[in-house]
């Protein structure tokens, strides 16, 4: 017992053990949501749910592609909350980071390096505006971020209606409610494949995965083993405290947000400078940059755990694609959904445990002090 409570008493598998409480929960929740849709294909259903991704090359790399921008995503969720913020405007910033990455690749017929790094900038300024704003009138990030989410939806629309060379009819295609294809207009926008697409047999495949990985390790290294990082993280804490110890908690306040619309907009970036996939003119905020908040609520914002769950999330999407015909193509979003909501409960299961063990070392150290009044007493009566 001694050796389980030592074990959880570290912070790590704490927060190791809650994820995966609500990711066995939330799967669970799943399963009785395909028997209650299709009792007789549930099992077979959920069996693709859980082997899809590993079925052959073509879906392994579709997990990978889609992983990079969920973790990106999460990164951008993640490192905000790691300051005490509540980045729910990744979508716009994601949004932004695309629209920016795809005039800089097709408008401007840039190589995809620099596309990417005007990504960084599009996302990073529409993460200003919210940390402008908490910072200098203390309004809500919450509020400031569900706001931009829908203006830059809505420039991003105007922006490209107003774009010819943008959209997909300026290059002879049939579509002029989305953009043109990267690998048409600008193949050196392309992100490398470095022969990944031809080891996987797929389109999809790139070097995305490990930017996102490379990147990933960066945040948590800034987070953990630098001053700045600790300035970051002090001033989530306890901001006036923060300012008492004569940090700048403003300008970390607005860099924090920043550097989360970076991340996001190289998210927005890789998502986009791939040849099988366009920006689709629409009114629905992408749900690319919501989808992070359970990515990085399930990895508890480590940047390290957010790979993982990036990668866990992207993996069930894709089963949940060859649910059909048996199952409605929306079933995963439910069992997602379901993930989500217990994505949250994984904090008070880690919170629950940290108050369990707390007790039970309470209770042994009191146990001890009373063993040892008697021997005490006795001293003092022999002296």
């Amino acid at each position: 017992m001694n050796r389980l409570q030592n074990l959880f008493a570290k912070r790590g598998v704490t927060s190791i053990f809650s994820s995966l409480s609500s990711i066995v929960i939330g799967l669970f929740i799943g399963l009785l949501l395909l028997f209650g849709f299709n009792a007789p294909y549930a099992i077979g259903g959920f069996f693709k749910i859980l082997n899809t991704g590993l079925s052959g090359a073509y879906n392994f790399s579709k997990v990978l592609y889609q992983a990079a921008p969920l973790i990106f995503t999460g990164l951008s969720v993640g490192f905000a909350f790691k300051t005490g913020l509540f980045n729910i405007g990744a979508s716009g910033q994601y949004t932004m980071g695309a629209f920016f990455a795809l005039a800089a690749a097709i408008q401007f017929q840039m190589p995809w390096y620099v596309a990417v790094l005007a990504a960084m900038v599009g996302g990073g300024i529409w993460g200003l505006f919210p940390g402008l704003f908490k910072a200098l009138f203390n309004v809500n990030e919450v509020i400031t971020s569900i706001m931009f989410n829908w203006i830059a939806l809505f420039l991003v629309n105007l922006l490209l209606a107003n774009m010819p060379m943008m959209l997909a009819n300026y290059w002879g295609a049939a579509n002029p409610d989305r953009t043109a294809s990267v690998a048409t207009a600008n193949s050196n926008a392309l992100i490398p494949t470095l022969g990944l697409d031809k080891l996987l047999h797929s389109d999809y495949m790139n070097i995305s995965i490990f930017l996102a990985i490379g990147v990933a390790v960066i945040c948590y290294i800034i987070l953990n083993r630098t001053t700045f990082g600790y300035e970051l993280k002090a001033c989530g804490y306890n901001r006036n405290a923060s300012v008492y110890a004569g940090i700048n908690a403003k300008r970390n306040i607005v860099l924090s947000m920043v550097i989360a619309g970076a991340l996001a907009g190289i998210g927005g970036a890789i998502s986009y400078l791939n040849g099988p996939v366009q920006y689709v003119i629409k009114k629905e905020i992408l749900a690319m940059g919501f989808n992070g908040i359970p990515v990085a609520l399930l990895a508890a914002a480590n940047p390290i755990g957010i790979i993982f769950s990036g990668l866990f999330i992207s993996y069930i999407q894709i089963g949940g694609n060859a649910l059909q015909p048996e199952f409605s193509s929306e079933i995963i979003n439910i069992i997602i959904a379901a993930i989500i909501y217990l994505s949250a409960v994984s904090l008070l299961i880690k919170e629950l445990i940290t108050r369990i063990i707390r007790k039970k070392k309470n209770e042994e150290l009191a146990e001890s002090e009373n063993g040892d009044l008697p021997n005490n007493s006795e001293g003092v009566a022999k002296q």
